[in-house]
């Protein structure tokens, strides 16, 4: 993976954070992400963020869960094994939907949970950078990524100015990669990346 050169900027206070994200996008900087020690409520429309579709994964799950349900139950009890409880017809769907329902919580949940976990790139053994040790302690961290016409000494001044109290530059991983905290090496990278 590349390595990319950040600005990141510390702020002590979620207001100022506020007015300094509205700012930094106003002034055409390209925010990487915001981390903050807990939820901030509108901090996702002022960075610009679309809201998420994870419910329809879900209700896509749980559609497939339905279908996997039906299909299973009816070949099983209809075509494989018919039997005669009861004289009950071997297509009993009234029967069969409590079965039909749990299956479609099961598919829904946990396709939402491992869709959400690949989303944010949580895993055994996935790695990302962290741009500050007490980003989720008790301060809020902004990451600007720059480009080539990106001017490092502008941006930490420009954060500075609007209520930062740690500004520095990084160079880090831009995403994640397979590898563990307690080693430096990072598995399925090149030897030649260049810094």
């Amino acid at each position: 993976m590349a390595k990319k050169k950040f600005v990141v900027g510390c702020f002590d206070n979620e207001d100022v954070l506020f007015s300094a994200v509205k700012k930094v996008r106003t002034a055409g900087y390209k925010i990487k992400d915001v981390y903050t020690p807990y939820p901030i409520h509108g901090l996702d429309h002022a960075l610009g963020m679309r809201e998420t579709s994870l419910h329809t994964a879900g209700f896509v799950y749980g559609i497939l869960g339905t279908i996997t349900a039906l299909s299973g139950i009816s070949w099983i009890f209809v075509k494989d094994w018919p039997l005669d409880i009861g004289g009950k017809p071997h297509f009993a769907l009234a029967a069969w939907i409590p079965i039909i329902f749990e299956l479609t919580v099961l598919f829904s949940a946990v396709g939402m949970v491992l869709t959400f976990c690949y989303l944010c790139q949580m895993a055994p053994f996935v790695k990302k950078h962290h741009f500050h040790a007490r980003a989720t302690d008790d301060l809020f961290v902004m990451a600007i990524e720059c480009t080539d016409v990106t001017n490092t000494n502008d941006t930490e001044a420009f954060l500075t100015n609007n209520g930062a109290v740690e500004v520095k530059t990084e160079i880090a991983e831009d995403g994640w990669w397979f590898g563990r905290y307690d080693k430096e090496e990072m598995f399925f990278e090149s030897k030649n990346a260049v810094a």
